[in-house]
């Protein structure tokens, strides 16, 4: 896979395929920098060999030599339709806030459709108002499936004690919404119902105040209740005051 260099960082950064066992053990080591998990919770750098070497992707991003990003794919199948399931992205906190997550995100839509794949999934937190509007607002993703503490009790600082709920982001690669978001297009719909994550949650979840629980049972209650009645997120807003917004509607993907 060739190279691509995101020029719009300064240094530009290069983004490219991981191949060495070297950079799969950096890959383990960035995964402590950024979520500070234990031991047990590690991605091991052997799971990066074998999604490199049975059709997954394993992509990092480099300025100066020094790894400060990836993201990890594997394939995944259903009803007998194969797609790419994103496991994990990371960016060095040093380097947040300058488009890369999204660069890297971007690189994994130019290899899948080149290997023939149309769909690509991956969970996300629904109390991360960042990632959030990553997925919804900026890369055309929607979601309409809502997973209880899907993977458990985690260790993680910052998941705080709280059930690890997600949601499932499906990206439809050929999608005319993720093409108007590629060319910085905005995508309009009829919002029939919004649901609010407040500023606060992450102040809440770093003093593990109750009010974060709180504010997650009535999030999922809203959103697993909009999923029954077959509207979809299809959209993410920041207000002025920082608060997330799911803006949910009713379409196709």
């Amino acid at each position: 896979m060739a190279s691509q260099q995101t020029a719009a960082l300064n240094p530009p950064v290069e983004i490219r395929s991981l191949t060495e066992i070297s950079e799969f053990q950096a890959c383990v080591e960035l995964q402590q920098k950024v979520w500070g998990y234990h031991d047990l919770d590690l991605v091991p750098a052997r799971m990066f060999v074998i999604a490199r070497r049975t059709g997954g992707q394993v992509f990092g991003a480099f300025s100066r030599g020094q790894l400060i990003g990836y993201v990890l794919g594997l394939v995944g199948e259903r009803q007998g339709r194969a797609y790419l399931h994103s496991h994990m992205l990371a960016v060095d906190p040093q380097y947040r806030d300058l488009g890369l997550g999204r660069a890297m995100k971007w690189k994994q839509r130019e290899d899948a459709l080149a290997r023939g794949f149309e769909l690509m999934e991956w969970t996300f937190d629904p109390l991360e108002i960042k990632n959030a509007y990553l997925n919804l607002q900026r890369l055309g993703a929607i979601a309409r499936r809502y997973l209880p503490n899907y993977y458990g009790p985690s260790r993680s600082a910052l998941q705080a004690g709280l059930p690890t709920d997600r949601l499932v982001a499906e990206w439809w690669l050929k999608s005319r919404r993720v093409r108007k978001c590629l060319a910085g297009e905005r995508v309009d719909f009829e919002v029939k119902e919004r649901v609010v994550v407040p500023a606060e949650i992450y102040a809440w979840k770093e003093s593990r105040d109750p009010r974060a629980a709180m504010v997650q049972a009535e999030n999922r209650k809203r959103l697993q209740a909009a999923f029954g009645r077959n509207l979809i997120a299809l959209g993410y807003r920041r207000d002025e005051a920082g608060n997330g917004v799911f803006l949910l509607g009713a379409g196709k993907n």
